[in-house]
């Protein structure tokens, strides 16, 4: 945003009217980068794009992460938050769904924000927030590139054990107006992101330093070749050239035809890629000779689900309203949410998108619902059997196991019964691995806490409309999708059966997993 505009602070202060609202807050401060110059090319357009996505992207993304949109700018925005937490995966969503909106446009016309995230104290009013905590968080999206979240080290000590991305410090800043400097932090969405981006720098040194030492020998090389040229060329002589060579030979080694062609050719060592096996024959084609050695398709253990009736959703939350009786079909289902393993023979075999992390045995995570889908389809083919993602209904009928009390194990929480904050010993920094935890009546493990576990159905904020059948809800707006089970990092609320979420389709987040279905 450049200067501050439109915020109130300094020697500018607001007629006094008794003592203003205070409050300690999470603010979000976005600004569209090169926004003159799209205005100037196309003002017009600028302003129907730049309206289309604070109505369909930035409103409901701030909504949905629990935060108060105050006021848009013209060519930026304002929220407040509670939680630091939120205001970070708010700024990632908004940003990672901006890349999808521009992919397809050239480089001049795409629509890009910066974002600023800092915690401070601020004054609110109805229209309006202002104080050195909304100072700083402009300043900091001042020197946010286009397309990145900045934080300040007051928002990343809140997060840095909480949101799973990585970040990369930028130092201590000073920013404008601001008398101590603020420590400042780029926020990188992919964990690996950060060892990749050190990585960088470390090659980047290692390269710098030998073109330094090449320069330090040429010039070493050239100084004895000015003091001391008939010395030097005498011991080049000795050391490169033959002795039935002539002096005017090359001083470069020259192997003699027995050198260069031996009588016994010898074979060059295999590569460490090689494969024992024997080489195809030479009317083998490429395509068929990696066909064959990729590895056939791990097919999740699944357990058969009887069809049934059950009411569904509960009145301990507004999105879980109304309780409504559904009918669900036979269908089958994960026994276990899909693993890493699993995973990454998918991505081995091209069809997803990503290698995942982390140890075999664990659930996936940092999965979109697109990822979701990609895993779906690449074992449908590969099986040639209907695999999918459960609908809603069918993953709330599995999750219960026949029961309708609060959890499926009766209405209390009990230590050591599912994978959340605090659930038990086993809650950590990281999901255990599937299974640890016992199966509800079905059968069925970590339907309720591990990993956050993609649906078929599109995101709606209620149950009013939603199908009977058991069939999934995809009618609507399904730029989001449904989240069921909790993760490792929420608390026992979160792993209700009748508990859902709704997050954006395209977006990774390293607690969202998935399991998949099968018709029969």
């Amino acid at each position: 945003m450049g200067e501050i505009r439109n915020f109130r602070s300094g020697n500018d202060e607001p007629p006094s009217h008794g003592p203003m609202p205070r409050r300690l807050a999470a603010i979000i401060v976005g600004d569209i980068a090169s926004y003159s110059r799209l205005m100037q090319a196309d003002e017009e357009g600028t302003h129907v794009r730049v309206k289309r996505i604070e109505r369909d992207l930035i409103q409901p993304s701030i909504v949905e992460h629990h935060g108060s949109l105050v006021k848009t700018t013209g060519d930026g925005f304002i929220a407040i938050f509670d939680s630091p937490v939120e205001a970070v995966r708010c700024s990632i969503v908004i940003q990672q769904n901006l890349i999808g909106r521009n992919a397809s446009l050239a480089k001049e016309t795409r629509i890009e924000y910066r974002i600023g995230v800092n915690l401070g104290d601020v004054i609110v009013e109805p229209d309006d927030v202002y104080g050195d905590g909304v100072n700083i968080a402009t300043r900091i999206e001042g020197i946010a590139e286009p397309g990145q979240v900045f934080i300040s080290g007051a928002i990343y000590e809140q997060i840095k054990h909480k949101v799973v991305c990585g970040y990369e410090s930028l130092g201590d800043r000073k920013v404008k107006n601001i008398t101590d400097p603020v420590r400042v932090y780029k926020v990188l969405p992919d964990a690996d992101a950060v060892g990749r981006t050190r990585g960088r720098r470390e090659n980047a040194l290692i390269f710098l330093l030998g073109i330094t030492l090449s320069v330090m020998a040429a010039g070493v090389l050239w100084y004895l070749l000015a003091q001391a040229p008939g010395r030097v060329g005498e011991q080049a002589a000795v050391t490169t050239v033959s002795p039935n060579a002539s002096p005017a030979a090359s001083p470069s080694p020259q192997p003699s035809p027995r050198e260069a062609a031996p009588q016994t050719p010898q074979p060059s060592p295999p590569s460490a890629s090689s494969s024992p096996s024997p080489a195809p024959a030479p009317s083998q084609s490429t395509s068929q000779s990696t066909s064959q050695s990729a590895p056939p398709a791990r097919e999740p253990e699944m357990v058969a689900i009887r069809g049934g009736s059950f009411a569904m959703g509960s009145n301990d939350d507004p999105t879980e309203r109304p309780v409504h009786q559904v009918t669900v079909k036979p269908f089958s289902i994960g026994k276990y949410p899909v693993t890493v393993q699993e995973w990454n023979e998918c991505a081995a075999a091209k069809a997803c998108g990503f290698t995942a992390i982390g140890k075999d045995d664990a659930p996936v995570g940092n999965v979109s619902w697109t990822d979701a889908q990609q895993y779906a389809a690449y074992l449908a083919q590969a099986t040639k059997k209907t695999y999918r993602l459960p609908s809603e209904a069918e993953w709330e009928y599995a999750a219960r196991g026949g029961t309708q009390t609060k959890y499926w194990w009766g209405d209390k929480l009990q230590p050591g019964m599912a994978g959340c904050k605090d659930c038990g010993d086993l809650a950590a920094e990281q999901p255990a691995k599937v299974g640890s935890f016992r199966p509800n009546p079905f059968g069925l493990h970590d339907m309720g806490g591990g990993v956050d576990q993609w649906v078929e159905d599109c995101w709606h904020k209620t149950y009013q409309g939603a199908p009977t059948d058991g069939s999934a809800w995809s009618s609507g707006d399904c730029s989001a999708h449904v989240l069921r089970s909790g993760s490792w990092k929420n608390d026992s609320r979160y792993v209700r059966p009748s508990n859902r979420d709704g997050y954006d389709t395209n977006v990774r987040y390293p607690t969202h997993g998935f399991r998949v279905a099968l018709s029969p």
